[in-house]
Formats: structure tokens, C-alpha cells, sequence
């Protein structure tokens, strides 16, 4: 509750948290925006594989030329202004830059640039979830024995969630269910970038489709981000996904307790402490009146009747039973939020939202059928989607996680919905995301995996 103190407190003495982005894109671009009139906190450098575009955003962001002009980081730190620059390891090498933001969105990228800002003593918000379903486990252990924080992204959805359960639990309530909304049909599986728009355009208006990474936003509506954030949450929390993954139940903001709860109380979940997404489209297309689409969820249990008693009388949206409560946040707003994990991380040296477990994992699901020598083209692509599963059937059945299933070639046949495996593609086992990946799969084996809710 005191971050803004506290960071007026370093304005003060002279001596803002030092920050680097490494990704201009739109999550990028949303702490640009803010970092600029946030007390406290000084943007050192920007890294974006194409500077120009970079600079582009900064003054779409309201930033004056003048403020990202610096020529080197030294004259940055000392000006106060901003290099933008294509050398993201310059950024993280600096002994003067504190925390370094990975918003790449691509899993191998960041789990070396990760990787190195460990290694800088460098504390990293992993706004890249893709890297953190693929590998976070091991690389949140590694920060640790290094003395930096390694935290998930506040503003992004698994944040909150973890938020949410956290204040549950340290409320003394059990939780049944936590997620998020987002728009979800059956077909939406088959989704590639081609086809994406017909989907979008029912509920965007969009005047110029070059703005949008049809790649990208294809990810967002055919399942694969949904699976990836829930993992990060399980991983993060303890919950556990789901024996069949998510089942994406149509569920307006207030029948939340009534659909998440467990199907033995008349609910869809298979058990409680799990994780569960809800959908904003109903299976015959219809909008869910009232749905969270932008939004995150918790489901509690109260433990006595006084306690159910209460949830009635502070409209807890209780289930019919009152047995069951629902508190929701009704949108998250990604980058202009993040300078909370930021400051969190420097000032109070607490990550918000880490990976503690390895119970959840999501892999590569055909899309459609495909031949040996197809190449897959991972996450919102032509060719797969992202399925949560639990980690321990992952592992038992050598499955492909979905953040290397990128620019790799199949040796076999697949059909359509087949899980892939890891022996039905060639890989490269030398790459440092494959091994990163082995290694976590080895330290999280089974003694070592799982921690329950």
C-alpha cells in the first residue's frame, strides 16, 4: 500500500529505480506511456529489435523527442532520459539498471535474455508468459539463488489471479477456482491468422488490419493464451489445472460461484483448487450478458454458516447454496499497471506473482491434420494450439510444450486434436530453451513437481 511513498522517497534522494524494457510492443508500449509521469522511476533504455518503430511508440506515448535522445546509457543515467536501442544485453550488462522487463513475447528469446539478466544480478518481470509456462519454475529457482526477484507481470492476468488467491487464503478461505474471462467457441481451436478476422470483426471495429499481428491475437482467441496463463497461475499458486484442461463455461460475472464450483455441487469443475476460464460467448454464438471478458475471478468456500451467512449479506454473489462466493476484478490493464511489479520488485525486493511448482503445463495440439515434414509454426500459428494439461501427464507421456513447438520439423503423421510429442518432431538439442526446459522437467521431477492448493 505504500510503493508511491516509497518511490517518492527514492525522487527524493536523487536515486530513481533504474528500469529497462526489452519489447516495444503494446504491452511495452503501455509502461512507456506511464513510466514517463510515474514518481520515482526513471526508463534508462528501451530495446526493441527495430529502434525506429520504438521511437515511433515513445512519441505515440506522449514522450518529447528530446526525452529519448541519448546517445549512450551513461548519458541517459545522467540526463535523465532514454536510450532506444537494438542492444538489449548492453541494457542488462549495465551495473547502474535494476529491474529489466522481458515483454518479447517469444519463449526462447526470453528465457535467455532471463537468463542473463540473472546472471547481471538483475531483478526481471516477465511480462513474456510464454517463457514462463515453458520454463519459469527453473528460472524463478535460479533468481533466488541469485538474490534478484524474478516476478510475473501485474497488470497481465495471472498476476491478479495470484492476487486474488492470495488474498483468499490469507483470509483464511479455501479456494475453489480462479481464472479469467475471455471470448471462447468450440471452433475458435481451428483459428489461424487467416481466418482470425471473421472472428475479431464480431466484436472489434477495425479500420486498418496493419495495425494488428493477426499472429498474435490469433493466440488470444483460438485457447493458447488462455492455457498458458492458467499455467502460470497454477505454477504460481498451487492450484492444479484440470484433468481434461479447460473446460471454458459460459458464465456471466455473477453466476461465477454457480458454474465454478465443483460438479458434485451442481457445478462444471471436475474438483476445487483448480483453474478455470470462463466464456463470454455462448455455444450458440450469443453474447453472455454481463461476462468478464477483460476481467479475473476467484471462487471461495466458506467453512461455516455464519461465514456463508455473510457472503449473502455483503453480496459475495453467492451461489444458490451460499456455500459458494465469488470477488471479481472486471478488467486488467496490462502495461499501464506494470510499474507496480517494478517498484515492488526494487523497493521491496517481492516479486508479484513467482512460479513455485510445476503443476501445470501446456502443449502443442494439432489444429488440423499434418504430414511428416510439415514444420510447425507455433503459438496463434497455422498449425497447433496451446492445451493446459497437468504437468504429470505431460511428463509421463513425453508430451511438446507449446513454447517450442516453433520452426520444428515433424517426423510423422498427426491427426487432428492429437497431442504432439516430443518424439514426433525433430529437435534441436542444443538449443538453450530445449535445455533450459529438460533441466526444469529433471530438478521438478516427481518428488520435486508438485505442490497442492
Amino acid at each position: 500500500m505504500n510503493l508511491h511513498k516509497m518511490l517518492q522517497m527514492r525522487a527524493a534522494e536523487r536515486r530513481p529505480v533504474k528500469v529497462a524494457i526489452i519489447g516495444a510492443g503494446k504491452f511495452g508500449s503501455m509502461f512507456i506511456t506511464q513510466v514517463r509521469t510515474t514518481v520515482g522511476m526513471h526508463l534508462v533504455g528501451v530495446a526493441d529489435l527495430m529502434p525506429a518503430r520504438a521511437r515511433e511508440r515513445m512519441s505515440v506515448c506522449g514522450w518529447d523527442e528530446a526525452q529519448f535522445s541519448a546517445k549512450s546509457i551513461d548519458e541517459a543515467i545522467r540526463t535523465g532520459g532514454t536510450l532506444v536501442t537494438d542492444d538489449a544485453m548492453s541494457l542488462i550488462r549495465h551495473e547502474a539498471i535494476e529491474v529489466i522487463i522481458e515483454a518479447t513475447g517469444d519463449p526462447t528469446t526470453g528465457i535467455r535474455l532471463c537468463l542473463a539478466a540473472i546472471e547481471n544480478n538483475k531483478h526481471i518481470v516477465m511480462v513474456n508468459v510464454e517463457a514462463d509456462a515453458l520454463a519459469g519454475p527453473l528460472l524463478a529457482r535460479r533468481a533466488a539463488e541469485k538474490g534478484v526477484v524474478y516476478s510475473l507481470a501485474w497488470g497481465d492476468q495471472p498476476a491478479l489471479v495470484c492476487e486474488h488467491v492470495d488474498w483468499a487464503r490469507a483470509s483464511g478461505f479455501k479456494v475453489v477456482a480462479a481464472g479469467k474471462g475471455t471470448r471462447y467457441h468450440p471452433s475458435y481451436h481451428q483459428s489461424t491468422p487467416d481466418t482470425v478476422w471473421d472472428i475479431l470483426t464480431k466484436y472489434m471495429t477495425i479500420t486498418d488490419r496493419s495495425l494488428f499481428n493477426p499472429k498474435m491475437f490469433n493466440s488470444f482467441v483460438d485457447g493458447t493464451k488462455s492455457g498458458i496463463e492458467m499455467t502460470a497461475i497454477c505454477n504460481a499458486t498451487g492450484l492444479v489445472p484440470q484433468t481434461g484442461g479447460l473446460g471454458f463455461p459460459p458464465a456471466s460475472r455473477f453466476e461465477l460461484a454457480q458454474i465454478c464450483r465443483p460438479k458434485a455441487d451442481g457445478g462444471t469443475l471436475e474438483k476445487a483448487g483448480v483453474t478455470e476460464v470462463v466464456s463470454s460467448v455462448n455455444r450458440d454464438g450469443s453474447e453472455v450478458p454481463y461476462n468478464l471478458v477483460m476481467g479475473t475471478y476467484v471462487v471461495i468456500e466458506g467453512d461455516t454458516e455464519y461465514a456463508r451467512r455473510c457472503f449473502r449479506e455483503y453480496s459475495m454473489l453467492p451461489d444458490e447454496s451460499g456455500r459458494y462466493a465469488a470477488l471479481y476484478r472486471p478488467i486488467h490493464m496490462i502495461g499501464l499497471e506494470l510499474g507496480i511489479s517494478v517498484a515492488s520488485a526494487a523497493l521491496r525486493n517481492e516479486p508479484t506473482g513467482v512460479p513455485i511448482a510445476f503443476n501445470s503445463d501446456v502443449i502443442a495440439t494439432a489444429k488440423r491434420a499434418m504430414k511428416s515434414g510439415e514444420v510447425l509454426d507455433g503459438e496463434g500459428g497455422f498449425c497447433v494450439w496451446g492445451k493446459q494439461t497437468p504437468a504429470e501427464h505431460s511428463l509421463e507421456e513425453g508430451l511438446l510444450p507449446l513454447g517450442l513447438a516453433h520452426n520444428v520439423k515433424l517426423v510423422r503423421d498427426l491427426a487432428e486434436g492429437q497431442s504432439v510429442k516430443w518424439s514426433d518432431v525433430k529437435v534441436d538439442a542444443n538449443d538453450t530453451a530445449v535445455k533450459i526446459r529438460r533441466e526444469m522437467e529433471a530438478v521438478f521431477g516427481k518428488a520435486d513437481r508438485r505442490m497442492t492448493a
